[in-house]
């Protein structure tokens, strides 16, 4: 039997990548036309699975350092060409998730002859196979370029929702919603890993905040959306087909578009010109997380699994995740059921979002003033505890609809706490493998909480709902004590970390250069990307943050 090593993920392997050679200099005497390799030029050695970004800088014929002020410039070109694609896919993707809701006060219910728990099961379905599907897309994430992905899977889901049309009964909505799920699983995914790819851990908060603030212009302007293609009298399509298809051939043309403009990473952009591109790069060192290796490491997943911190964001997508689920697939049924006809309920579900975009973006300012998320966290709590209590103590009498509806409006402030839950996890974790497993967790517990949420509410329970808001109720609370504990854990890994830091000689605090903000910093000739005692060497050897004591964590 042939001798076998069995290969350390972590043990470094190498790749041989080809440098520029002096052509002239090097053909043979004897053969004009033949080339010979330089012998100390031709090829530079580096160990496989290290970071890309370091690669690129082992390239560079010069050093890159980072000013304040070219580190402001260089993100303002990133913001003007990342974000616009994020934003607008993610009101695409909410605006198709909410097709249902707006369908259901459109007469879908009665014309498809959904009964029981069916219309229940077509708001969770789509979780199911986003939760099924969440480790492949981990995979991919790693091992394939990210824009040309996701420009695929949108263009995937924007044909399922145009084929929604042709569906009559319980049977062809649960088979489309379920196609429509597993190509949607990749999407908030992606954008977490394109934050923590392009953003400084300082910048990363606001930007999760904006894409998922999306949540909010949708229930504002798709609701004003369904309320007019309500209007169209159509001989051949109802209203809510009408729906189905004008969201769906919009998701398309846009997956084009996000094909051609949406870059696969910082290395390869080709918007960013000369240095633009290195400058790019090297600002995001003092993360400590790297930007992508391009190699599936076992032993960063082994280390997700048995890590305290990913089952601790894992329980925290789960449980605001069972509400957000109920509440979005039932809100106008909610709503509905104060009394108002389909026209004024759509209506009256703008509000709902105009309040989540003030609460998610809010929220997010909040925690980047303070440097803190889990206070932000637990105050974002209370405005949901309140509002399922007032929905379950006042009656459903005319008098109470003013009532009802400040109470309603109040529990949407809930959608500013997943985009913070996605920030605090994203940089509190290093390692691309591990960082992407973790983000899999994440989605893992809220596909599972969403295919909960709506089966807490039943259509034949209105118009109380008591079962579905009390159990929202127990888990706001029971999330407020999980952002405590998470605030436990990170402090002590802080001091373990620092405590092994002196055990290396090195300083027991040192200043976390990737969360100072551009905007707050004196100095803009000040060097961003490495600190004192060459903190920041190992910011991109692909390490996790339990394995290098240099990673500072923020709660």
């Amino acid at each position: 039997m042939a001798d076998s090593k069995e290969r350390d993920d972590n043990a470094p392997e190498t790749i041989r990548v080809e440098q520029a050679m002096d052509v002239e200099a090097n053909k043979s005497a004897a053969d004009p036309d033949r080339v010979e390799p330089a012998p100390d030029r031709a090829r530079t050695v580096y160990p496989r699975g290290l970071d890309k970004a370091a690669e690129i800088l082992k390239q560079a014929d010069h050093e890159v350092v980072v000013t304040v002020v070219e580190s402001r410039r260089v993100v303002k070109l990133i913001d003007w060409r990342i974000l616009p694609i994020l934003l607008f896919i993610y009101c695409l993707q909410s605006l198709d998730k909410n097709t249902l809701s707006y369908a259901s006060v459109f007469g879908l219910i009665t014309d498809t002859g959904l009964k029981g728990d069916e219309y229940s099961w077509l708001g969770s379905v789509v979780y199911v196979a986003q939760l099924v599907f969440q480790p492949l897309v981990a995979y991919i994430l790693v091992k394939f370029p990210i824009g040309k992905f996701l420009a695929f899977m949108v263009f995937c889901w924007g044909a399922i929702l145009c084929g929604m049309v042709a569906a009559h009964n319980f049977t062809g909505l649960l088979i489309s919603r379920l196609f429509l799920g597993i190509f949607e699983a990749a999407v908030a995914p992606t954008f977490v890993a394109v934050i923590q790819m392009w953003y400084r851990r300082r910048e990363q908060t606001t930007r999760n905040a904006a894409w998922y603030s999306m949540l909010g212009i949708v229930n504002m302007l798709g609701s004003l959306l369904s309320y007019g293609l309500g209007h169209i009298n159509s001989g051949v399509l109802k209203s809510y087909q009408i729906i189905f298809l004008f969201c769906g051939c919009l998701t398309v043309t846009w997956s084009i578009v996000t094909f051609i403009f949406m870059p696969d990473s910082p290395m390869t952009a080709k918007f960013l010109k000369g240095d633009d591109k290195l400058i790019a790069i090297e600002r995001l060192r003092m993360n400590q997380q790297g930007i992508g290796s391009g190699v599936w490491k076992w032993a960063h997943v082994w280390e997700a699994m048995l890590d305290p911190k990913t089952w601790l964001w894992f329980s925290m997508m789960f449980v605001i995740s069972i509400p957000s689920g109920g509440i979005s697939t039932f809100g106008p049924l909610i709503i509905q059921s104060f009394g108002f006809d389909s026209f004024t309920t759509i209506l009256f579900n703008i509000p709902f979002g105009a309040v989540q975009m003030i609460a998610t973006l809010g929220g997010a300012w909040l925690a980047d003033k303070i440097r803190m998320k889990a206070p932000v966290l637990m105050l974002l709590c209370l405005g949901p505890i309140a509002g399922c209590s007032i929905l379950l103590a006042v009656g459903r009498a005319a008098s109470d609809r003013a009532v009802l509806l400040v109470g309603y409006y109040i529990i949407s402030i809930y959608p500013g706490i997943s985009p913070l839950i996605y920030s605090w996890s994203g940089q509190n974790t290093g390692g691309d493998t591990k960082r992407k497993v973790t983000t899999a967790m994440l989605f893992i517990g809220s596909n599972a909480g969403n295919i909960i949420g709506p089966l807490l509410f039943r259509t034949d329970e209105k118009p109380r709902y008591t079962r579905g808001l009390t159990a929202n109720l127990v888990l706001f609370v029971l999330l407020a004590v999980l952002v405590a504990l998470g605030m436990l854990l990170i402090k002590f890994l802080n001091v373990k970390h620092a405590k092994a830091r002196v055990a290396l000689g090195k300083p027991e605090k040192i200043v976390d250069l990737s969360m100072v903000d551009n905007r707050e910093t004196a100095n803009d000739d000040d060097v961003l990307n490495q600190g004192a005692d060459n903190v920041g060497e190992r910011g991109f050897e692909d390490l996790t943050d339990l394995k290098n004591e240099d990673f500072i964590y923020v709660y």
